[in-house]
C-alpha cells in the first residue's frame, strides 16, 4: 500500500475535528446572548431559523439524485422467453456447417441443476461438458465448461437437463471469437426460445446484465411470487420482494427492472428525510444540507441500487420515526397511527424494523415518564391518567393489531402458491400454519447461521468504517471494476462524534431531541452487538439515518453560534468525496492505481 494513501484519511479526520472545534465555539447567540440597550436580543440574521415557502430546492435535489442513481443502473433488456426443460429432457442444436466450437454462453433461468453437454461431428462425439445452473447463477450469463482433445469441431450440440430447469438463451462461438448466427442453427422442435433473443447476448457477464450478490435470491423470489410459485428464499418476510416485483412487472425481468423499485425508494427517502429535518430543526438550510449529505452517502447510494430488501426496511424506519417524532411534538393521534402502520409495513419487509419498533417502545415509555413528571409538578394528574390509558389502547391497536394484520396478509403469495385463495385462506389453519412455520424457520435460520465470507465485518468495525463489503469485483488489464457498500467516512466519523455529544446533552440537560436520536441509533445497533452470525457493513444502513440526524443536531448548534459556514463546508466535502468514490460505488472501470492509491484508505478496505 502506498504510504501517501494514509494522507487522505488523516486529512478527512482533521477536517471533521476542525468542523466540530470551530463550528461549536462561542456562546449560543439565540439563547445566552448579549442584550442590546433596548433590551432585545442581538441575534444575527444568519442565526435565526429559516423556513422557505416553496420546496423547489428539495425537488431539484431529488431530481438530480434520481438522474445520477438511475444512470447505468443496469441493462433494460434481457432474454425473457424461457424454455422449460423436464428432468432428463434433451434439446439438440444442429449447425448448417461444421463449426470450430470454442465457447457456449447461456442465460440461466429458474431452478437449480445442470445440463450435460455433448458435442458431435458427423455422429462422432468430439467433446463433452457441463452447464451449471446453481442457486448463485440465477439470472446470470454463464460459460459452459467444455472438455475436449485438440480442436472441437461440431455439427451438433445436445443439452440434457438433470432436473426441471428453465433456460433463456444459448449462444455459440467459434475459436476466432465470432458468434455462430442463429439463422445457421436448427434447434429441436419447441425449443426456439433458446435462440430467439440473440441480439441481447452480451460479450461477457457483468453486473449490468446479470444478478450480483443477494440479487440472486430476491430477484428470483420476486419472479416466483409473480408466477404464483413457492419461493426459494424464505429467510425474510415477503413484502420487500413483492415491492421489488413491481419494477419487474413494469420494466421486465432485466437488471433495470429488478433494481428499479429499490432505486426509486432511495430517491423517495430524500423528501421524507427533508420533511423530518425541517420538523426537527425548523431550518431549511440544515434540512437541505442534511438531505444532500444522506443522498450521496456511499451506503445509501450503493445499497438502494442493488435489488435487495434492505432499502424498504430503511424507508419504513424513516417514516415510522418521522411520524413518531411528530406525535411526540404535537400529540396528534393521526401521527401515532401512521407510525404504527409504517412499523407494520417495515416489519413485513425485514426484521430490522422490529429493532426500530423496540426503539419506538423505549421512546414511548420515556415520553410518558416525562409527561407524568410534568403533570405531577403542575398538579394536573387528573388529566394525565385518562390520556395515558387512551394512548395505551391506541398503541395496542396501531402498534400490535394493525402491524400483525399487515404482516399476516403479506404472506398471501405463500398461500396462493399452496393453492389457497383470498379472503377465505386468511381464516384457515393451513394459511396460519404457513405463516407460523416461516417465523420459526426464519428465527432458526438467522440464529444458527454459520458461514464465512471474505467481506464480512462485525458491528464495532461499522462504527469506524473499518471493513466495507464488496458486492462486485472484476479485474481487467491494469484496471478494476468494483461495487462497494459502506458509509462515507465523513458521515461515519462525524456522526459518531455527534452521537456522543447528544448522549452528553441528554444526560446533562434532558434534551428530548437528543434522547430521540440516541435511542433510535442504539435500537438499530445494539441488537447486532449480541448477534454472533455472519454480518456485513450493510447491516449498518439503518443506523446511518440516525448518524445523519445526530450530525444535523450539531449543525443546529453551529447555527445558533453563528458558524453555519462549517455546515456548508462539510456538505461540500461530502459531495466531493462522493464524486471521488463514484466509480467504486457504481462499477465504473478505473485504473488499479486510482483504486489502490487514492480510494483504498486502509488495508482492510477491499477496493
Amino acid at each position: 500500500m502506498n504510504p501517501l494513501t494514509y494522507l487522505f484519511p488523516v486529512l478527512a479526520a482533521v477536517f471533521v475535528l476542525a468542523c466540530f472545534v470551530f463550528g461549536m465555539r462561542g456562546p449560543l447567540l439565540d439563547g445566552d446572548h448579549k442584550r442590546s440597550r433596548v433590551g432585545k436580543p442581538e441575534v444575527p440574521a444568519s442565526v435565526a431559523p429559516r423556513l422557505w415557502a416553496r420546496p423547489w430546492a428539495i425537488l431539484a435535489l431529488t431530481a438530480v439524485y434520481a438522474l445520477i442513481a438511475f444512470l447505468n443502473l443496469g441493462n433494460t433488456a434481457s432474454p425473457e422467453s424461457w424454455y422449460a426443460f423436464q428432468t432428463g429432457e434433451s434439446v439438440t442444436f444442429t449447425f448448417d456447417a461444421e463449426e470450430p466450437l470454442d465457447r457456449i454462453f447461456f442465460f440461466c433461468g429458474l431452478n437449480t441443476g445442470e445440463y450435460s453437454v455433448k458435442v458431435t461431428d458427423n455422429d462422432v462425439v468430439t467433446g463433452t461438458g457441463v452447464m451449471e445452473q446453481g442457486y448463485n447463477d440465477i439470472f446470470k450469463w454463464r460459460d459452459a465448461e467444455l472438455t475436449y482433445d485438440g480442436a472441437l469441431w461440431a455439427r451438433s450440440v445436445t443439452l440434457t437437463a438433470d432436473s426441471d430447469l428453465e433456460l433463456a438463451e444459448v449462444a455459440f462461438y467459434r475459436t476466432d471469437g465470432t458468434q455462430i448466427k442463429a439463422d445457421g442453427i436448427t434447434v429441436s422442435d419447441g425449443a426456439d426460445a433458446l435462440l430467439d433473443e440473440q441480439d441481447l447476448v452480451p460479450e461477457a457477464m457483468t453486473f449490468s446484465n446479470s444478478t450480483y450478490f443477494d440479487e440472486i435470491y430476491h430477484a428470483r423470489t420476486a419472479l416466483e411470487h409473480m408466477r404464483g410459485m413457492w419461493p426459494y428464499e424464505i429467510s425474510h418476510p415477503p413484502l420487500g420482494k413483492l415491492i421489488l416485483s413491481i419494477g419487474i412487472a413494469i420494466f421486465g425481468l432485466n437488471p433495470f427492472g429488478w433494481r428499479f423499485m429499490g432505486t426509486l425508494f432511495g430517491a423517495l427517502m430524500l423528501p421524507i428525510l427533508w420533511a423530518f429535518l425541517r420538523r426537527m430543526f425548523r431550518d431549511d438550510r440544515i434540512a437541505l444540507c442534511g438531505t444532500a449529505i444522506f443522498a450521496f452517502d456511499f451506503m445509501h447510494f450503493a445499497q438502494t441500487r442493488i435489488a435487495t430488501i434492505d432499502t424498504y426496511g430503511v424507508f419504513f424506519i424513516l417514516l415510522m420515526y418521522l411520524f413518531f417524532w411528530n406525535w411526540m411534538e404535537s400529540g396528534k393521534g393521526r401521527d401515532f397511527a401512521l407510525s404504527g402502520v409504517f412499523f407494520g409495513l417495515g416489519a413485513a419487509s425485514k426484521w430490522i424494523c422490529l429493532y426500530a419498533g423496540a426503539g419506538l417502545g423505549v421512546l414511548w415509555v420515556l415520553n410518558w415518564i416525562s409527561a407524568g413528571r410534568k403533570a405531577k409538578k403542575e398538579q394536573t394528574s387528573n388529566a394525565f391518567w385518562p390520556g395515558f390509558a387512551k394512548n395505551i389502547l391506541q398503541g395496542i391497536v396501531w402498534f400490535v393489531l394493525v402491524p400483525a394484520v399487515i404482516y399476516y396478509v403479506s404472506y398471501t403469495p405463500y398461500g396462493t402458491a399452496e393453492g389457497l385463495s383470498a379472503p377465505g385462506m386468511y381464516f384457515s389453519r393451513e394459511y396460519a400454519k404457513i405463516v407460523w412455520d416461516n417465523q420459526t424457520f426464519m428465527f432458526t435460520y438467522h440464529a444458527g447461521l454459520v458461514a464465512e465470507h471474505p467481506y464480512s465485518s462485525q458491528w464495532w468495525q461499522w462504527l469506524f468504517d473499518i471493513r466495507p463489503i464488496l458486492y462486485y469485483l472484476d479485474y481487467g488489464n491494469d484496471t478494476v471494476t468494483n461495487i462497494a457498500a459502506f458509509t462515507s467516512p465523513l458521515l461515519t466519523w462525524a456522526g459518531l462524534i455527534s452521537l456522543l455529544y447528544l448522549g452528553w446533552r441528554w444526560a446533562r440537560c434532558g434534551d428530548r431531541r437528543a434522547m430521540f436520536i440516541v435511542v433510535g441509533y442504539l435500537a438499530q445497533l445494539l441488537p447486532w452487538v449480541f448477534i454472533t452470525r455472519l454480518t456485513f457493513a450493510y447491516h449498518y444502513f439503518p443506523s446511518t439515518v440516525f448518524l445523519l440526524l445526530a450530525l444535523c443536531a450539531v449543525f443546529d448548534e453551529m447555527r445558533r453560534r453563528g458558524h453555519l459556514k462549517w455546515m456548508y463546508a462539510f456538505t461540500a466535502a461530502s459531495l466531493l468525496l462522493f464524486a471521488l468514490y463514484y466509480p467504486a460505488l457504481t462499477g465504473v472501470e478505473v485504473s488499479r492505481n486510482y483504486s489502490w492509491k487514492i480510494l483504498k484508505w486502509f488495508p482492510s478496505w477491499p477496493l
